[in-house]
């Protein structure tokens, strides 16, 4: 059988890209990021040509034909800009994602960004008008706003999917419902192995850090893995935090430390044999910048249906004219 073919621009480690492949249904040819380290990482696991270089230094010619393009842009230049001026040079990340789905026609395009741009501008204008944008060049787009603990990821991380269907494929993109299960930190951490102690942001615990509660326990999921390693959550072994104060807690008796890199990859449902490539502080910001594996799964897996499905129609209503129907 074969396989869509995809594009996956700001791919970082390749959450994202790996979910997609892990669906069997689509194999990642050509990604790009600008960080050297994330690159390299998600050179060990894929066969994708993994080009390490700024986004505004690639021509549109570089990049090759496919069926889908993956990706996060960023979106805080439009909160400078103004939610109608799309094409602002402060949104030139934007500009490229959107600019080559208009150029390169896919079938299909997946965008994941942050829960705030339901709200960026006020009132939902600025996805209002990036909705509006990706509809002039060709798509129906939908916003799907999900908890990726719903989905088989052991963490709460709650995040936008845009999905676009070319209008040529006249059908829309159908986000699965939440699972009836949810995974613990239990789950995802028993067969980690104890880190040694290099593996472990040791970092300064800062007042940001001190002003809320960073602790859950094993039956529960993780709190959201940041790309920042000083911020990344306490590992559930160490002892309840206490709140002595409004923004302000401490630590209970006992041996307290946060997650490793190695954990944090397995809540963000990463393969425990991939090794991510530079320093520490490094791993844990590609960990925690990446679409959890599972969850991509889970939306590569409806995206294949949707596609299968627009397809099957579009084959009946071209058979139908042809005999006149």
């Amino acid at each position: 059988m074969s396989k869509f073919s995809v594009v996956s621009l700001f791919c970082g480690a390749g959450g994202l890209d790996m979910g997609f492949e892990k669906s069997g249904s689509f194999k990642t040819v050509w990604a790009n990021d600008i960080n050297t380290d994330a690159c390299e990482t998600h050179r060990t696991w894929s066969k994708a040509k993994v080009v390490d270089k700024d986004i505004k230094d690639i021509n549109f010619n570089e990049v090759p034909n496919t069926d889908v393009i993956l990706g996060g842009f960023p979106c805080q230049g439009f909160s400078l800009a103004g939610p109608r001026k799309i094409d602002d040079n402060r949104n030139s990340l934007y500009r490229f994602f959107a600019g080559l789905v208009g150029v390169k026609k896919p079938h299909a395009f997946v965008a994941e960004n942050v829960k705030g741009i339901l709200t960026l501008g006020g009132d939902g204008k600025i996805l209002e008008a990036i909705i509006e944008d990706f509809s002039d060049k060709g798509y129906n787009v939908l916003p799907f706003e999900v908890n990726a603990a719903h989905y088989g990821v052991p963490q709460d991380r709650k995040r936008v999917i845009l999905v676009g269907i070319n209008k040529e494929l006249e059908y829309t993109f159908k986000m699965p419902d939440a699972f009836e299960y949810t995974l613990t930190l239990e789950d995802a951490l028993r067969n980690i192995p104890t880190p040694n102690e290099e593996d472990i942001c040791n970092a300064p615990y800062s007042s940001r850090y001190m002003s809320r509660n960073r602790k859950r326990d094993w039956n529960e999921v993780s709190f959201t893995i940041p790309a920042m390693a000083k911020q990344v959550a306490l590992h559930p072994s160490s002892p309840a935090m206490e709140k002595i104060h409004k923004d302000l807690w401490k630590f209970g008796e006992g041996i307290t430390r946060r997650l490793s890199w190695q954990e944090a990859a397995a809540i963000q449902t990463f393969p425990p044999n991939l090794i991510f490539q530079g320093d520490l502080i490094s791993k844990y910001k590609q960990i925690g910048n990446a679409v959890p594996v599972e969850l991509a799964k889970v939306i590569a897996v409806a995206l294949k249906s949707s596609l299968d499905e627009a397809f099957k129609i579009k084959n009946k209503n071209k058979n139908l004219v042809e005999v006149g129907v």
